[in-house]
């Protein structure tokens, strides 16, 4: 039996990158001889097994063929005369087709360590036309690295998009991606890969009609939506926000798309519209809860959270409660993330701080501070309880206001 190190584990040992977990290729074995062994298996399409101490997988060398349309459409083929070089060869990027033996010599048949070295993610082999989940996992590739794709390899991800393969993906997997993109260093990139092979448009129309609709100057000097959108998503990577605030800046300016081209660069009630949308994107995908609450309440809200120091107290109240933000604090922080991404990635104020967003937590103590519970039993038998505490709330942020300096809005 001779054992490898494969894939990712070597990849980014070459890069030095932190290593999470490691994958294995066993050369020479047989199912029944992995079990004799102690080994566990666990895979249902092709013999995977848990190393019996480790609990690292096990992968018996195999090849596969296609065998029906979309990434499920292949039958694998494993047999101990399977060689290294045949399993590193179905691997879809050069970079991922490496491994090392039990001595640490590296094995590339495949060229990965020299496209390492370039910045280059190419394709292992013409089989990488196969399976349309690959053009997904390059752009998330190119989002992790900061890689650019090698022209031919773009040429293959074009034919797959042309070839309606990427209609066979199923909503889980795509928001797997996704997710997984918009958490990576350069979230950017992954959607300029999509959109460079014509891949964008079938996955998220949402996003790709952002591209090339203007806005007004004086507020987006970047001009272009889709551009905007992009700064946004890197923002929030560089300061290390959560998946559903990334989520959300991706969702923000949906409604810009809906726009009429006649009324351009200004987009009057795209708040609404992008509400609609986020929500049919989000059910598309079968995003989570978290990321397409946050997703709907940034389209609906960013503009008046941008004015919060202008806002009436009804209607700040109003934007708090909108959040539930007494019972989830943690939902306004994130509104606030985003509204920040989409506000302080505008060229030009990189270096601000977001004072609504400061306004917003002064104000969400203010109303915490009255005591609702008082007011209660001070009323306990009048119907019009509720109506009570929200007019204390309003007097309250009322009084508050009077006494402190407006911040800022970001229009």
């Amino acid at each position: 039996m001779k054992i490898y190190s494969v894939g990712g584990a070597v990849r980014d040992e070459l890069l030095g990158r932190p290593i999470s977990d490691r994958d294995y290729v066993v050369v020479g074995e047989t199912p029944e001889e992995m079990i004799a062994k102690g080994f566990r298996p666990v895979g249902r399409d092709f013999p995977v097994f848990l190393h019996p101490q480790s609990g690292e997988e096990y992968a018996l060398a195999r090849t596969e063929r296609k065998s029906g349309r979309g990434y499920h459409g292949f039958t694998f083929h494993v047999a101990p005369d399977v060689t290294l070089e045949e399993d590193l060869g179905r691997r879809d990027l050069t970079i991922n087709a490496m491994a090392r033996d039990a001595d640490g010599t590296l094995i590339d048949p495949y060229g990965g360590e020299r496209d390492l070295r370039a910045g280059i993610l190419r394709h292992v082999s013409p089989a990488f036309a196969e399976d349309p989940l690959r053009v997904l996992r390059v752009a998330r590739f190119a989002a992790r690295f900061a890689f650019a794709v090698a022209p031919e390899t773009e040429a293959l991800m074009r034919t797959i998009s042309g070839g309606g393969e990427i209609a066979t993906l199923t909503p889980e997997r795509v928001w797997q991606e996704l997710a997984r993109a918009l958490m990576e260093s350069h979230p950017s990139r992954f959607f300029v890969v999509l959109r460079r092979c014509d891949a964008l448009k079938q996955l998220l129309p949402e996003v790709d009609a952002l591209f090339g609709v203007p806005q007004p100057v004086a507020h987006h000097p970047e001009l272009d939506t889709g551009v905007h959108v992009l700064q946004a998503l890197d923002y929030t990577a560089a300061a290390d926000d959560a998946l559903p605030v990334r989520y959300a800046v991706l969702a923000h300016d949906l409604g810009k798309g809906a726009t009429a081209r006649a009324d351009w660069p200004r987009h009057i009630g795209h708040e609404q519209k992008g509400v609609l949308l986020a929500e049919a994107m989000s059910e598309r995908l079968r995003a989570p809860a978290d990321c397409r609450e946050l997703a709907v309440l940034t389209a609906r809200y960013h503009g008046t959270v941008h004015r919060a120091s202008e806002l009436r107290p009804a209607t700040l109240l109003d934007l708090l409660m909108a959040t539930d933000a007494l019972r989830r604090p943690e939902r306004l922080a994130w509104l606030l993330r985003a509204c920040a991404a989409d506000a302080v990635s505008r060229p030009g104020r990189s270096d601000e701080s977001y004072a609504p967003a400061q306004w917003m937590n002064l104000a969400l103590a203010v109303v915490k501070a009255v005591d609702a519970g008082a007011i209660a039993r001070g009323n306990a038998d009048m119907p019009d309880l509720p109506a009570k505490i929200r007019e204390a709330r309003i007097e309250a942020l009322g009084a508050w206001k009077k006494q402190i300096e407006l911040p800022p809005s970001f229009a």
